[in-house]
């Protein structure tokens, strides 16, 4: 039997398709997440030898924006295994082929779960950590669970109504059959990048401005979404500081024949404004207008407070 890499690395050239928006040159959040998810399930799929989903995406931190035309790379590698997930830290890279000069732009953890691919989970081999980093590591991932569930909790108890009266964009389009995975279902990457599109335009219309994304996490999977669907996704506005943005977006889908959508997906990302070199600017601040706002803007910072207890040894979670 071939010997199982616990590393896969995607290489490859970042096109003008991957630059969402008109008139610019930077490759969309949207789509270094689906990258990312990618890079992930090939390194999941390889180490378990089962089809696997994305269960969670953690910490996306961007440091700063791949121009179109970069060479790209996208690192996977398996730090900790459970009985049937993966945790995954993922890396990327970019630089300018005619320098070769390589600057890490994106890092974040994944969790895959090894399936028989009709929806129940299956034991996956263990890794087990060699050098004192990869020791670091595991025992990090591990470490991160409370902190996930921490946030897992505080995002659940969250109410979204019309009570509310932050700014929200809500966007409906139906799964297509090219945004399947290799189970029959829509891919993990192309929700993560259906969801920055909608932050992104509920952001911009909020700041005037275009915005980009700063950090997304606690990106949580609770159902796949079938292909033919109704897709609902909600992104609302729930504070804002001097320079950025919190926006939540829950993702829901349905048959379209009913008018049930049940929640797929739910995620917090940050946004700015950039300015040409690089620095985020000041941005208008919005100011909670009735409890339900208060609420959902106290959640949002203590989501930050939750996000910023860093474990020893791991960068991301």
């Amino acid at each position: 039997m071939p010997t199982r890499s616990p590393v896969e690395t995607l290489r490859f050239l970042a096109a003008p398709t991957d630059v969402l928006f008109d008139g610019e040159d930077i490759v969309n959040g949207g789509r270094i997440l689906e990258w990312i998810d990618k890079a992930a399930y090939a390194v999941a799929a390889s180490w378990s030898g089962h089809y696997c989903v994305t269960a969670y995406v953690g910490h996306v931190s961007f440091r700063h924006g791949i121009p179109s035309g970069h060479l790209v790379e996208v690192e996977a590698r398996i730090i900790y295994t459970g009985r049937t997930s993966m945790h995954i830290q993922c890396t990327v890279r970019h630089s300018d082929p005619t320098t070769l000069a390589w600057a890490e732009a994106t890092n974040c953890l994944v969790i895959f779960v090894a399936t028989d691919g009709h929806g129940h989970s299956v034991p996956v081999t263990e890794f087990d950590p060699i050098t004192a980093k990869e020791r670091a590591h595991a025992k990090a991932a591990l470490g991160r669970a409370d902190i996930r569930q921490e946030i897992e909790q505080e995002m659940a108890r969250q109410s979204y109504t019309d009570a509310g009266t932050a700014p929200r964009v809500v966007t409906r389009f139906l799964a297509e059959p090219t945004d399947v995975n290799w189970g029959g279902k829509v891919h993990g990457g192309t929700a993560m990048e259906w969801i920055d599109q909608a932050a992104w335009l509920c952001a911009s219309q909020w700041s005037g401005m275009t915005p980009t994304v700063v950090y997304s996490g606690g990106v949580r999977f609770y159902r796949p979404i079938q292909i033919g669907h109704v897709v609902e996704l909600e992104a609302r506005l729930l504070r804002t500081n001097r320079k950025t943005m919190d926006i939540s977006v829950h993702v829901r889908s349905g048959d379209p024949r009913t008018d049930k959508r049940e929640l797929t997906t739910h995620c917090a990302i940050t946004y700015g404004v950039r300015d040409h070199d690089g620095r985020l600017v000041d941005i208008p601040q919005w100011q909670p207008a009735s409890a339900e706002d208060a609420a959902l803007a106290a959640h949002a910072l203590e989501l930050r407070k939750i996000r910023g207890r860093r474990v020893p040894g791991l960068s991301t979670g």
